[in-house]
């Protein structure tokens, strides 16, 4: 690694997210953006928004994006760090095609790319490519030079993503009765998706058995079940399991969900249970849904005491581990021999996304691959 701060050839960093309603009056727009293309009544829509309007139409990941780009603007500042940070979203404003316009406008010319998605998958990785490469087509219809784009590696075993997990563990076992804390399980809870694309997510050697997608998420239950265990002298059992469903009932998805999960280890006299949600980066309406309303009503009913950890969200040992990758990739692309930081059995994500990795359920170009029209 270079002794200065230097993120060359990079001239700019892209937080790229999913995107939210920010109103009531945003929740039908919003879906309509998420579900185009599918043809699903605005009625139908109205009814798969309840869980916003619960919440008076707000998503907290806007908000939790800004905190994050606070945190990394910090994190850049405090360590000498000279790189912008713009921000796009996939879904709401700020529109992707909008920020990268802008990025253009402000001379950036080479882009790297945050995703605030951990894992390998279709719509956790290729989607997001898919939609990067939608913008540089947008900007070149217009008579625009599009930037170069990457996108950083995945990071779901880079210590500054993992540790805010294992900590929020931690705090969530100190905080059960003393009578049931040494038996409670851990629920490593994640985003349920079709079997399918779990089993081709992640390159082609991967394909099979669930994929990329399972196996590094079973990698980062493993390590923090193991750091909890090394800080408590407890051995606390964990199982993988799955939420947010939202899927054809006759289309396998990826179990058990976290409901069903509770109803057995409630049956198997389980004294409580830890939910960790270590498939998403920020506590957006999912997890607040699923897991805090929807998980919890569950574990009353059952009379099983439950606690739900943290997201890693805008941590600043987060922010300090995204620094730590755009300064990895700048020095891989400058040619300089670097040492990736990653924990557990599977080592370091690939840097460019191989050909067929997490391939798309229809042929559509994606950017920062390997087959990206955009080299």
């Amino acid at each position: 690694m270079r002794d200065a701060l230097d993120a060359t050839p990079y001239d700019a960093l892209l937080l790229l997210s999913f995107g939210g309603p920010e109103g009531p009056d945003d929740v039908v727009p919003f879906l309509e953006n998420v579900t185009r293309g599918r043809g699903i009544p605005k009625e139908r829509l109205k009814e798969v928004g309840r869980h916003y309007f619960l919440f008076g139409g707000v998503s907290p990941i806007n908000d939790q994006n800004r905190a994050l780009l606070d945190a990394l603007r910090k994190d850049f500042a405090d360590h000498g760090l000279d790189l912008p940070i713009y921000w796009g979203n996939r879904n709401w404003a700020p529109y992707l095609t909008d920020t990268l316009r802008e990025m253009v406008t402000d001379g950036r010319r080479r882009v790297l790319v945050l995703a605030t998605s951990a894992y390998a998958s279709y719509s956790g990785c290729r989607q997001y490519r898919e939609n990067l490469a939608d913008a540089l087509a947008a900007l070149e219809a217009e008579g625009l030079e599009p930037p170069k784009v990457d996108k950083l590696r995945h990071y779901f075993n880079h210590p500054g993503f993992l540790e805010p997990m294992i900590e929020g563990v931690l705090r969530s076992l100190a905080d059960l009765p003393e009578n049931v804390r040494d038996g409670a399980h851990l629920a490593f809870s994640t985003h349920s998706i079709p079997n399918a694309s779990a089993d081709t997510s992640g390159p082609v050697e991967d394909h099979g058995d669930g994929g990329a997608y399972v196996k590094q998420h079973l990698d980062t239950a493993r390590l923090i079940a193991e750091a909890v265990r090394e800080r408590t002298g407890v051995d606390h059992p964990w199982q993988l399991v799955y939420q947010s469903r939202s899927g054809a009932p006759h289309i396998p998805w990826l179990e058990p969900d976290i409901c069903d999960h509770l109803e057995e280890r409630h049956a198997a006299a389980v004294p409580a249970v830890v939910m960790a949600p270590i498939g998403f980066v920020s506590d957006h309406m999912e997890v607040l849904y699923d897991l805090d309303t929807e998980a919890t009503a569950k574990a009353a009913e059952l009379g099983l005491p439950v606690r739900r950890s943290a997201t890693v969200g805008a941590d600043p040992r987060f922010a300090a581990a995204i620094r730590e990758l755009v300064l990895e990739r700048a020095a891989v692309e400058s040619g300089i021999d670097v040492t990736p930081c990653a924990l557990g059995a599977l080592g370091a994500s690939h840097n460019l996304c191989p050909v067929g990795c997490c391939p798309a359920r229809a042929p559509k170009p994606a950017a920062a691959g390997a087959d990206s029209p955009y080299a």
